[in-house]
């Protein structure tokens, strides 16, 4: 079996709330030095069979259909070793 992951990330141009909570925070906590933080989300998608062009290209279109709003949030589909 091999091991996709998808990561969802917000656009750059869209306020990320949880991200300036935490920004926020680390300096209380101790934490200094952080200039910004985005919040995210990664799925791990464990894919029967090879990982081919169309096992990729089937994981892109659930990604942009499905794991992603593609309206506000970019997304990156990677393999993982």
């Amino acid at each position: 079996m091999a091991r996709v992951v998808v990561d969802v990330m917000l656009k750059p141009e869209i306020l990320d709330p949880q991200g300036q909570a935490v920004q926020r925070a680390l300096p209380r906590l101790g934490f200094d030095g952080i200039a910004d933080v985005r919040q995210g989300k990664r799925f791990e998608l464990e894919v029967d069979g090879p990982v081919d062009d169309a096992a990729l290209a089937r994981i892109h279109e659930m990604a942009e259909t499905f794991l992603a709003n593609t309206v506000i949030e970019d997304f990156v589909v990677r393999v993982e070793s």
